[in-house]
């Protein structure tokens, strides 16, 4: 193997699979980064063989061939390289890489990339069309309610369902759940149920670029694996097995209140709280007002702790229905809250021991349900 390619260009595809390699496994070849010539471009792969992900970056190619270099090696000598054009030259006897850039002269020790696990075959199949914009703000508002503990590994997953031409991402950990809809352009696409992993869909978001434009979603029958390819870059994960929650049996059909909100103004109300509601489980009262005739309805975001103090923030609200007074996890207030752009927010309560369901305002596409948490004296 022998390839030419920028620094630069070269950084930011490993940068890219980098958080793809295994940190601890028994299998070495697991912490190296596959380089591979493919079609005239550079291929750079990883896996920890749950998640695996593939770039392709521009390069000049004298010689094909491949070879397998040490991760942590490669990207912090390439990171100290000079913004110019990298040599790549690989001697396969002894597997040694020359890795030469201006003054720089690297030789860097590699594992045959025949010992790499397989990857998935480059022909297109087909898939489900994506637009990059809309699956990122999908996974954006859906992944982190998604559990993190092993215990139950169904939680840590997301479930992706489509239906009808509808594409619906859905997440929950017990103490909250997130839903997001939305419809596709090609209806036409066989329906399917599957739980994808949170972190492999956070790891696509974050490595999709804005200059990607459409993305593919496949599912191959009988390996288990999602796969996800745009232009320049693949994320192949396995899926989790099992069955997910009934999740629409939990989110409330009516409510006795619904206060509109300003999105900001309740955020930071909730920040300000959350200061305060560490030492007390994460734990904010909020008092909802309807007002009267000549005054507005207020929502009172507060939480008191014996070591810190107690802090009550008071935020203007159209509210419709009976006052009521509940107790949330304000971080779960703050996450939700973060992923919606909305100017303004809605929140639908029964009584002070059913869930409230948040709502962006003038959208039917998304919506999160949080349980209560106990109002304490």
């Amino acid at each position: 193997m022998k390839v030419s390619c920028l620094q630069e260009n070269l950084a930011r595809g490993l940068s890219t699979v980098a958080r793809a390699v295994a940190p601890r496994s028994t299998l070495p070849v697991l912490g190296n980064v596959l380089i591979a010539t493919e079609d005239g471009r550079l291929r750079l792969s990883a896996t920890n063989l749950e998640l695996g992900i593939t770039c392709w970056i521009g390069a000049k190619v004298l010689e094909e061939g491949s070879t397998t270099v040490p991760a942590r090696t490669f990207v912090d000598l390439v990171n100290t390289l000079p913004n110019d054009q990298v040599d790549m030259e690989l001697t396969v006897r002894t597997q040694s890489l020359n890795v030469r850039s201006g003054a720089f002269n690297n030789d860097i020790k590699c594992i045959d990339a025949q010992e790499f696990p397989p990857l998935p075959p480059t022909d297109q199949e087909d898939g489900l069309i994506l637009k990059v914009s809309d699956l990122r703000e999908m996974i954006h508002q859906v992944a982190f309610a998604a559990s993190t503990d092993d215990a139950r590994p169904v939680l840590t997953g997301v479930l992706a369902e489509l239906n009808n031409g509808k594409l619906t991402l859905a997440a929950a950990d017990g103490f909250r759940l997130s839903v997001r809809t939305a419809e596709l352009d090609s209806p036409d696409v066989e329906p399917f149920k599957a739980i994808i992993p949170a972190r492999a869909l956070s790891e696509l978001s974050r490595v999709l670029s804005d200059g990607e434009q459409e993305v593919t979603m496949m599912l191959p029958s009988g390996r288990g694996q999602v796969i996800f390819r745009a232009k320049n870059v693949e994320v192949v994960s396995q899926l989790i097995e099992g069955t997910f929650p009934d999740y629409a049996g939990i989110i409330p059909t009516g409510h006795a209140t619904r206060s509109i909100i300003s999105t900001a103004a309740f955020r930071k109300a909730c920040k300000a709280a959350e200061i305060f509601a560490r030492e007390a489980a994460h734990s904010a009262r909020l008092r909802i007002n309807p007002g009267g005739e000549l005054e507005p309805g207020t929502l009172e975001v507060s939480a008191t702790s014996a070591e810190t103090g107690s802090n009550e923030t008071v935020v203007e609200a159209t509210i419709d229905g009976e006052p009521i007074e509940v107790a949330f996890n304000v971080r779960f207030l703050v996450d939700v809250l973060s992923v919606i752009d909305n100017p303004n927010v809605s929140l639908e309560t029964s009584t002070p021991s059913s869930p409230g369901v948040l709502r962006p305002v003038g959208r039917d596409d998304f919506l999160h349900v949080v349980m209560p948490m106990h109002l304490g004296r």
